[in-house]
């Protein structure tokens, strides 16, 4: 967990390693997961991806070539289905991505961006609302791409449609960092098990969120009511007394108050 935590707590944050992060993220469902292999792969797709740029003329080249062989000759795609398939823990996991070469946009995002960042090509992260994007920008050349929607390229009139904007903000563009982007792997990894009632690794991935943003308030609250669930009743215990500590106005700090008098009267019952 070293890389992920080093992201989440920003430190380094600007030369952190994606890949490793990532795969960090995703050995919470795969706690055996050799980070190595997965490593070795994405050298072997930027190698690969290398040698048919060797007449490289331009970005456009870039982006071109690497639609074709990543999307075209390999397959990475994106899916379609129900929200079974959209939450499916596996579409998040990095190591997956490279096995079933498919997953969630951002995690089809950090792929291409790993990839691109071994051959020293300037792709960036776009964290639009409702669909990540990235874009490649080396000053002459600049574009959006969709690697869910295949990787190819689309214009900023499109990734206002895709973010469902109802004007066009181009704040919405903004080029994200490497610990936003893995905020939002956690936080889409964490709904997937939610969704499961996967309630420990929900507690899980909610502790790396706490890591990542300490004073966000109701996620205390969120990560007691998971405890409880999970049957941690002194850890849920513990956040709602540091829920209530952070809002001591709070609109539901009557239901709070609650969970702690049963909190007590269960470790009661058990001493």
């Amino acid at each position: 967990m070293h890389h992920l935590l080093q992201v989440l707590e920003g430190n380094g944050t600007q030369t952190a390693r994606l890949d490793r992060a990532a795969l960090d993220l995703a050995a919470i469902h795969f706690p055996d997961l050799q980070p190595e292999p997965c490593l070795e792969q994405l050298n072997e797709l930027a190698s690969r991806l290398g040698d048919r740029l060797r007449n490289f003329n331009d970005g456009r080249d870039f982006v071109e070539t690497a639609q074709r062989f990543l999307f075209g000759e390999l397959g990475f795609h994106g899916f379609e289905g129900d929200e079974d398939v959209f939450f499916d823990p596996r579409n998040s996991c990095l190591n997956q991505v490279l096995e079933r070469r498919t997953g969630l946009p951002i995690a089809l995002s950090v792929l291409y961006m790993e990839i691109a960042r071994r051959l020293q090509m300037p792709v960036f992260g776009i964290g639009l609302p409702r669909r990540f994007v990235i874009q490649f920008d080396d000053g002459n050349y600049s574009t959006f791409i969709d690697p869910f929607s295949g990787g190819r390229p689309i214009t900023p009139r499109e990734c206002f449609r895709l973010a469902e904007a109802p004007v066009a903000d181009p704040s919405l563009l903004r080029r994200v960092n490497p610990k936003q982007i893995m905020m939002r792997m956690v936080q889409n990894l964490h709904k997937a098990y939610v969704r499961a009632r996967d309630f420990p690794r929900a507690v899980t991935t909610l502790d790396l969120m706490i890591v990542g943003a300490p004073d966000t308030a109701p996620w205390y609250k969120h990560r007691g009511v998971l405890s409880m669930a999970a049957g941690r009743w002194q850890s849920a215990q513990r956040d709602f007394q540091k829920y209530l500590g952070m809002q001591p106005d709070a609109h539901d700090r009557d239901e709070v108050t609650e969970n702690l008098r049963a909190i007590q009267r269960r470790i009661a019952m058990v001493n």
